[in-house]
């Protein structure tokens, strides 16, 4: 990058060395690139940013939020008994005998209604079930509402979600997400070193005003916040198009899958009146929901739990518990639609470590992992992360002369750094742009616009090249 160092305003009235300084040593010679790379970084991705941190504060909040507008499909009164799941079932399928039923989640506390789950309904989204809901002890419809997603998200939370990850424009609207988040590490990384690089002095909010008050302001809730965002990034790319697509592949080659419980049942289940492969996923007679449950019951899997249905003929069915706050239950069984034998095991303790990493980062992310501590961690760090955006822009005003915006910072910088530190500094990050392309390909097109720029400079007698 062709860069050169910018003088801070808050050291720019210091008085000139006599003589020029000795040559640089360490990671110094790096700080005019880390500072223009962060600052144009900065300007270009905030935007993405701001829209990111936004949307996933109200994520963050929509969880206590689908609490309270939803409270009459998710409660009940606690009553003496719960029926049987296939009296709840047989009620919901009443009610609404349109698709099929997918998946069955028994009520999981005494005052929560179980969600029968249907897929193929008219009026539906394709990715989404409508979840019916039945109160555990009388079997009364208390009401349907469409539903996405493994932790179960309405129709509130699904709209944010949405809107955080796609800003519903689907798979193109992915990339805004997917940009914030292949930057935002790399502009955390590039304050929390220009920050700390700071002489102490420089660093005091007390008795400052201007440019230099807000440089601490965004420098010290940077820094606090610094590991938070490093961690939203990483978690952010697991899931997302490209970079998301590269991390799977390099998990699977590593060992990390997520496994799954076998699911394929142990004989020809059609010569022996078993599942039927269309309509309602039902079990033979002499087999059903509840039985299914218990055989799960008894290799330990408590609430919640969710029952899915054989797919087909030669289909076990699954049940697998749902529990994604801490500690994850994420145990599942695969029973034998004909006889209630269980015929495979999966425990979550059993995952390779790479899968735990990964399921443990996701949910950390989502807000899920440890409830509602974790929803305000998530809502303060995107707070912190409005205010720096914010923050940053008030900067860019204030280093312009009156009404000017923003005087850019001069170029030249990769000129005093040794080679051998640029050398590997430009393979690393070409390897870290291809696999992470939505950080390569910006990078390689802010490297080619400035470049172009700075020969335009210099063939006009403007070269902006610092001085040797």
């Amino acid at each position: 990058m062709t860069t050169a160092p910018s003088p801070q305003p808050d050291e720019a009235t210091q008085p000139a060395a006599p003589t020029p300084p000795a040559p640089s040593r360490g990671w110094a010679p790096l700080r005019p690139l880390i500072l223009r790379l962060h600052f144009y970084a900065g300007v270009l991705v905030a935007p993405f940013l701001l829209v990111a941190a936004v949307t996933g504060l109200l994520y963050a909040a929509s969880f206590q939020a689908e609490k309270i507008v939803y409270a009459d499909e998710l409660t009940v009164s606690v009553g003496d008994t719960k029926l049987p799941v296939s009296e709840q079932v047989a009620a919901a399928r009443q009610a609404h005998p349109e698709g099929t039923v997918t998946a069955v989640r028994p009520s999981p506390e005494a005052d929560a209604t179980t969600r029968v789950l249907l897929s193929g309904v008219p009026g539906v989204d394709a990715d989404h079930t409508l979840a019916v809901f039945v109160d555990p002890y009388t079997a009364k419809v208390e009401g349907a509402l469409e539903q996405y997603g493994a932790t179960g998200a309405l129709p509130l939370r699904t709209w944010i979600d949405e809107l955080h990850r796609d800003l519903h424009l689907g798979e193109t609207g992915r990339l805004y997400s997917e940009l914030a988040a292949s930057w935002l590490w790399v502009i955390a990384s590039g304050g929390l070193v220009l920050w700390f690089s700071r002489r102490r002095a420089l660093r005091r909010l007390r008795g400052t005003t201007g440019r230099r008050r807000t440089l601490g302001l965004h420098g010290t809730v940077g820094a606090w916040a610094a590991a938070g965002f490093l961690f939203l990034s990483a978690t952010g790319l697991t899931w997302s198009a490209y970079a998301g697509a590269n991390i799977d592949e390099l998990r699977t080659s590593l060992g990390g899958a997520t496994p799954a419980v076998t699911a394929t049942a142990a004989g020809d289940h059609a010569e022996h009146g078993g599942a039927e492969p269309s309509g309602d996923r039902r079990a033979a007679p002499g087999v059903g929901l509840d039985k299914v449950l218990a055989a799960a019951r008894a290799e330990g899997l408590t609430d919640p739990v969710e029952i899915q249905p054989p797919a087909d003929a030669s289909s076990a069915y699954v049940v697998k518990q749902v529990q994604r706050s801490w500690p994850e239950k994420q145990d599942s069984v695969a029973v034998d639609p004909a006889t209630g034998e269980v015929l495979d095991v999966l425990r979550f303790a059993d995952y390779p470590i790479l899968a735990k990493l990964t399921r443990w980062g996701i949910d950390l992310h989502s807000g899920v992992l440890f409830g509602l501590v974790n929803q305000i961690a998530l809502m303060l760090l995107a707070a912190s992360l409005i205010l720096l955006v914010l923050w940053g822009y008030r900067m860019w005003w204030q280093r312009g002369r009156g009404s000017a915006f923003g005087r850019p910072l001069p170029r030249g910088a990769w000129a005093e750094v040794p080679p051998q530190i640029l050398v590997p500094l430009l393979a690393a990050v070409a390897v870290v742009g291809y696999f992470v392309p939505l950080l390569g390909i910006p990078l390689a097109a802010f490297l080619a616009v400035d470049v172009v720029l700075g020969e335009i400079a210099h063939r006009r007698g403007r070269r902006t090249y610092a001085a040797k």
